[in-house]
């Protein structure tokens, strides 16, 4: 299993950058060394643009700042349009992410030996419904099952509480703790309450456009004025030059975080062959930087009020994210919490050993210490539908903000006819996405009770353990009255049930929720009926009545959702890119093995091939490697896999030859040497023979014989392959090979071994008998003089000797 960018241990995996080249796509590291050298075809970046339209303003306003092309789906949505296998192409954001998971997903199999299918992936906590149904698509589209996505911040959480050994225990007061997460694209704080065993996320704050990057953009468009006027340069008209200065400023930020002294800025040839110098300090840097450090102070103020706590209340403060080592922002952290914040979770790899660690928990196959997760929900949920009572529509709170999660609710409408639903987000103004619009849901094939009166239709609600709304079923309740009966149900109504939704995990986990989730909805349930109560049909005599329930089909709209057929496509299209990628290594693979073998085999004909080589070969093969050298740079720099193939074929025609000599000379003497040693051990069993030693007179005359001859045999035949070898040029076929030589020495072995090593044949002697136990057991004892037997003992005494027995 594996995290967004986790292996089981937590390590990070590759930066999330994507190329595209004319015959394959570089991934990660390989994507990143290309991002000046290809830049208009290196994507990075693109997590923000996750279910967003192309209309979308934030979209259009980020356009002028990227590098590579925007471009507009079918569907509405934003894709990213790049020139692969020398066409242009439009990718989705799904498919660019599930690149990056696929690489993932690669890399984590080389490293585990075995197949990898579940994953846990980490999204910002403000991330919305399409923009978490988009990463799950992205997931699918890379051949993994997504476990949960999980809030960087939760992760970070999780990451710090379950190693923590003196969290207070359940009955006590929680330890509440701030995680400050402030990464290169996105600022989030998150309060978390844990007790031994759990940690609840009691609320969360952000500020989805503050990052590390807007840092770095300040940067560059300080040193682009600078070099407008300094070198009449105009940096942006130039995608190569201004993501050479992206990199230098990043650079350059980093320096400064650890030196307040100023600190150069050269780059070598940076448009128009112009070398380009400046400096900069810390102190000037934060004065320009001064409007975005004063957003660190607002989400911290909002957590504190959402949470109902004070700064005294704050246990510890835990920074993570790449940004979070600029010194500002540490200080304005101090600043407001009056505590120093901790740095004791690693800044980059926090959130990927939380979702690690998650993806353990979730996973039968590992065995890790029980610990519980409940998150919120970060933006209020509500529905409204059609009421015919209301004359209009009407409209519910169904998930409050910083609502538990994940969390399902059961809602109850008296209905003749079917009826659509639209979940949307009550509060645009906090919402860091244009469009409130969750989905609409149409419950489907509602009919009217056989009175003619409204049925009563239960509607389950629920935020899962993604975090994404929907409404999970619907059911029909088809009462069957007596007589006595005369409410009447002509009018639409509603009324509020919930029901807790499990949390896939731990037992503990899942009745620790179910506890928390029953305690709230006892206490909402009876504020919706008092509220609703004017709206409940008129009550009467009720004799006892018999229901049957009817499961209903839902029709599910989610906003900018992406087909099913789109989905497959995607999908299809992945295999065949990752089917490409694989055909190309292969193919450099081939043409690296020429390469190789012709700079190895130059350098060995010159060292320690020399000998083994006449002169006339030695020209010969280092003309036809100093050829397919200058081939592979020119003729040969883009041909298919056989070629390359067939050209090492063709070389070590020549060059193996030369090896196989050079092998044949260090594995010669090692081969003599065992055949010699096999040789002098039978020589000496057969001296020993004649002599009549008495550990080999059981052997037969006749086969000791049988190895002496054969053991003269191959002494005569080893001695005069030796000598033949002695006179032998090494640069020539040698007379005797490797093979050769093992195979005698195998005979040799084989003949003689068995003869040798025959065992003595064995002497059956007669069995004492011992007079004074005939049918007695042995005596075991350790020390059977310490203690006399019965017989010994009565002989001492004078008396009748009788033997022990064991009556038992």
């Amino acid at each position: 299993m594996v995290s967004s960018i986790a292996t089981p241990d937590g390590r990070e995996y590759c930066r999330p950058c994507v190329s595209f080249g004319p015959r394959n796509r570089s991934i990660g590291a390989a994507a990143k060394s290309q991002m000046v050298t290809n830049c208009k075809n290196t994507v990075q970046g693109f997590k923000r643009f996750h279910g967003r339209a192309f209309s979308d303003p934030f979209v259009q306003n980020l356009k002028s700042s990227l590098v590579y092309d925007l471009s507009q789906m079918p569907s509405g949505t934003t894709g990213i349009k790049v020139m692969y296998m020398e066409e242009e192409k439009v990718f989705s954001i799904e498919q660019i992410t599930a690149m990056l998971l696929t690489k993932l997903k690669e890399t984590a199999e080389s490293a585990l030996k075995k197949p990898v299918a579940d994953c846990v992936i980490s999204v910002p906590c403000f991330y919305t419904d399409a923009e978490r149904r988009s990463v799950i698509d992205a997931a699918q589209i890379a051949g993994l099952n997504c476990l949960r996505l999980m809030n960087e911040t939760t992760a970070v959480a999780l990451a710090y509480g379950i190693y923590k050994q003196d969290l207070p225990t359940p009955e006590e007061k929680p330890r509440t703790v701030v995680f400050v997460d402030i990464g290169h694209s996105g600022y989030q704080v998150s309060v978390c309450a844990f007790n031994k065993g759990k940690l609840k996320i009691l609320a969360t704050a952000f500020d989805p456009e503050m990052g590390g990057k807007d840092f770095d953009e300040r940067l560059v468009k300080h040193f682009c004025e600078e070099f407008a006027v300094k070198y009449k340069l105009d940096v942006k008209s130039k995608p190569r030059a201004l993501v050479r200065l992206y990199q230098e400023c990043e650079k350059l930020k980093k320096l400064m975080s650890a030196n307040s002294s100023d600190l150069p800025l050269n780059i070598e040839c940076f448009m128009n062959d112009i070398d380009v110098s400046s400096k900069l300090n810390r102190y000037a840097f934060e004065e320009m930087c001064a409007d975005i450090l004063a957003r660190v102070e607002p989400p911290l103020r909002s957590l504190l009020e959402q949470a109902h706590l004070k700064k005294d209340d704050i246990h510890a403060v835990e920074i993570v994210g790449g940004a979070s080592r600029m010194p500002a922002i540490k200080e304005r952290i101090n600043k407001f919490f009056g505590k120093e914040p901790s740095t004791t979770l690693n800044a980059d790899e926090a959130v990927a050993r939380g979702c690690a660690l998650q993806c353990a928990i979730l996973s039968p196959a590992f065995k890790v210490r029980e610990f519980s997760t409940t998150d919120v929900v970060p933006f209020p949920i509500s529905l409204k539908w059609n009421s015919a009572a209301e004359d209009g529509v009407s409209d519910c709170e169904v998930f409050p903000k910083n609502h538990a999660s994940p969390f399902s609710k059961v809602l109850t409408f008296y209905r003749r006819e079917p009826f659509s639903l639209e979940a949307y987000y009550n509060c645009p103004k906090e919402l860091p996405y244009p469009d409130p619009t969750i989905g609409q849901y149409v419950i489907q094939k509602v009919i009217p009770q056989a009175s003619g009166e409204s049925s009563k239709i239960k509607v389950k609600v629920r935020v899962n353990i993604h975090g994404i709304f929907s409404v999970s079923s619907a059911s029909l309740v088809e009462v069957q009255k007596s007589e006595e009966e005369e409410e009447s149900m002509d009018t639409d109504k509603m009324q509020v049930d919930q029901d807790e939704q499990k949390t896939p995990g731990t037992g503990e986990q899942e009745n620790e929720e179910k506890k928390a989730g029953t305690e709230e909805m006892e206490t909402s349930a009876e504020e919706g009926r008092q509220e609703k109560k004017s709206d409940q049909p008129p009550q009467a005599k009720k004799a006892k009545v018999k229901t049957k329930v009817l499961e209903l089909p839902i029709e599910n709209n989610p906003q900018w959702q992406l087909a099913n057929d789109m989905l497959n496509l995607f999908v299809e299209s992945e295999g065949k890119m990752i089917m490409q990628d694989k055909l190309e290594k292969e193919r450099n693979d081939a043409k690296n093995y020429v390469e190789e073998y012709v700079y190895e085999m130059r350098d060995k004909l010159h060292g320690i091939f020399e000998k083994f080589v006449n002169e006339s070969d030695r020209d010969a093969l280092s003309l036809k490697l100093e050829d397919t050298e200058v081939w592979l740079y020119e003729d040969g720099e883009d041909q298919p896999k056989q070629v390359y193939i067939d050209k090492l074929v063709d070389l070590k025609s020549l060059g193996q030859p030369i090896q196989d000599r050079y092998t044949e000379f260090e594995e010669r003497p090692k081969a003599f040497d065992e055949l010699g040693r096999q040789l002098q051990q039978y020589m000496k069993i057969v001296e020993a023979y004649k002599t009549k030693e008495e550990q080999y007179d059981h052997l037969e005359e006749a086969e000791v014989q049988k190895v002496d001859r054969m053991v003269n045999d191959v002494m005569i035949w080893m001695n005069s392959k030796m000598n033949q070898q002695s006179k032998q040029s090494l640069a020539v076929e040698p007379v005797v090979k490797t093979t050769e030589i093992q195979a005698k020495t195998r005979e040799l072995f084989s003949t003689c071994n068995p003869i040798v090593t025959k065992p003595k044949p064995k002497v059956d002697l007669p069995k004492e008998e011992n007079p004074s136990e005939p049918n007695g057991p042995v005596n075991t004892q350790e020390n059977p003089e310490a203690q006399p037997s019965g017989t010994e003992q009565a002989a001492a005494d004078g008396a009748e000797a009788k033997p022990d027995m064991d009556l038992d």
